[in-house]
């Protein structure tokens, strides 16, 4: 947590800084029997089952960031503790940074700079790119931050496509059952689903090969939610045409053969990675945590804890 949230909370609550002790498990035996809220990022590892039983008063776990994966929100129901996250907050900026990745995957943006710096200019002009023109983009997963992305790609005249759970009223986009059949009719997929075991590797070698060799992947979600080597495969053999990733299955090891393909722009996991919607998203941790304390009441709990 960055210094101002860990302020506020210390301001407002008896605050057990984990992170800071040598002995954590030593540390953790002697406060669990009074811990009655859990502040926590997707940095402190997956929040489970095991930390409920060890923890006999929480109340609530607050967790910084739009995905929750990183939280058991289905064992936490069932013992009456509620989990929040941070939506809202976020979704302008991981919009933006989609489309810059988008962009800079097509136009091949991040290999101009390089050619430039390296003096490579004097020696004959930068290859063509591909374009947006015409594209056809499918959006897996329209919740928020994937409606944000469809309202900017609107303005370049694409068409889109999604797929979800289910179809959405009052939703324009032509909806597809099957993530098979939204690549099918896409030029361009965005995977921006939650992550967990519901949509782990949903972009499968067959999603791949129906986005076609002048396909383009790009993820901005989980990378749990790609099948990290199938998409290596994909690329290798030219089963799609490149990729644009944010987020990988093994943060922060990157596969080798990707840091090495000219097709693919990768990024840090920086899709909400700036200081105003971080600040913001440390704001709602703490408002969630205020609020419950005070009143009874999370802001933002997850659908799966939101009844209480």
């Amino acid at each position: 947590m960055a210094d101002d949230v860990v302020a506020a909370l210390d301001d407002r609550f008896m605050l057990h800084r984990l992170w800071e002790q040598d002995d954590r498990e030593g540390f953790l035996r002697s406060v669990a029997p009074d811990i009655r809220g859990l502040a926590v990022s997707t940095l402190a590892g997956r929040i489970d089952a095991a930390w409920f039983d060890r923890l006999p008063a929480l109340e609530i776990v607050a967790s910084f960031g739009v995905g929750y994966d990183n939280v058991d929100a289905g064992a936490a129901a069932g013992r009456g503790i509620v989990v929040t996250n941070t939506p809202g907050v976020l979704d302008d900026e991981v919009a933006d940074l989609a489309v810059g990745l988008l962009l800079a995957t097509l136009r091949r943006i991040p290999q101009a700079d390089r050619f430039v710096r390296e003096g490579r200019w004097a020696d004959g002009a930068f290859p063509l790119s591909p374009t947006l023109r015409g594209r056809r983009v499918g959006i897996l997963g329209l919740g928020a931050i994937g409606k944000a992305i469809a309202h900017r790609l609107a303005a370049f005249g694409v068409s889109i496509g999604y797929h979800g759970r289910s179809r959405q009223d009052g939703v324009d986009y032509r909806y597809y059952v099957t993530t098979v059949a939204l690549a099918e009719a896409s030029d361009v997929v965005m995977a921006v689903v939650p992550g967990g075991s519901g949509t782990r590797h949903l972009v499968d070698a067959d999603v791949l090969a129906a986005l076609g060799p002048d396909g383009v992947l790009i993820n901005v979600s989980r990378g749990s939610v790609v099948d990290e080597r199938a998409l290596v495969a994909a690329l290798l053999d030219g089963t799609i045409g490149g990729a644009g990733l944010d987020v990988f299955e093994n943060e922060p090891q990157v596969p080798e053969a990707l840091l090495a393909m000219p097709n693919v722009v990768l990024l840090p996991h920086i899709g909400s990675a700036s200081h105003a919607t971080r600040a913001a998203m440390g704001r709602l941790v703490v408002e969630n945590l205020t609020t419950w304390f005070d009143e009874g009441r999370a802001l933002t709990p997850v659908p799966e804890t939101s009844r209480r």
